[in-house]
């Protein structure tokens, strides 16, 4: 028997329903986040597609699928497309993520639960070294560091580590911008009069 692809518009569901037993055509293995599950299903409500011609990966998860994968000190999750579960990683965007999966030469459609360790370390090293992979340098998310004058993609722990030493930069030179965020009120010229009360009574005559 065929594998029952369901969908309910209404409550918008989409299930893959596999054959649990030939000889009872009601009975299904349903698979739904790497587990499956036996249940005698009513199929009232929903409307069934025999031959479902929608991209789907493949419904048998693998021995290796990797359910959770660690990578740049991030939780990935393996359910996910790669391209997608990528951008788990701070710093690391949608257009990013596509460039270094094109540059890895690694496929769009797979999930990240099917990559493979040479892989895994691929992605890896053009994270951290995206000019050596021939990424221009206005693709990176940060241009002439303060100090060195660098171009370089800052991601993860690095990231937070930036802003941090960037507004504690503005703060000591007594910036504008660093006044503001000194005193915790708005930084980019909002009104302050009505909003951004919370946690400071900024213009509140009592």
């Amino acid at each position: 028997l065929a594998p029952i692809y369901v969908e309910n518009k209404r409550l918008k569901l989409f299930k893959v329903y596999i054959p649990f037993s030939r000889n009872n055509r009601a009975l299904y293995s349903e698979f739904k986040f790497g587990k499956t599950r036996t249940e005698q299903f009513d199929f009232k409500g929903f409307s069934i597609y025999n031959n479902c011609k929608k991209k789907m990966s493949a419904l048998v998860v693998s021995q290796d699928f990797q359910h959770i994968l660690r990578i740049l000190n991030t939780n990935i999750d393996g359910r996910q497309k790669v391209m997608y579960a990528l951008t788990k990683i701070k710093g690391v965007g949608r257009r990013f993520s596509n460039m270094i999966c094109k540059k890895a030469e690694i496929n769009m459609s797979k999930r990240a639960g099917e990559l493979q360790p040479d892989e895994v370390e691929r992605l890896v090293a053009i994270i951290q070294n995206p000019l050596q992979f021939r990424i221009p340098k206005w693709f990176l998310n940060r241009k002439k560091d303060v100090k060195t004058g660098k171009y370089s993609q800052v991601f993860s722990n690095q990231l937070e580590q930036k802003l941090r030493e960037d507004l504690e930069r503005l703060k000591k030179m007594r910036a504008h911008r660093g006044v503001r965020h000194y005193w915790g009120i708005k930084v980019r010229g909002q009104h302050t009069k009505t909003t951004g009360r919370r946690g400071r009574t900024v213009g509140v005559r009592s």
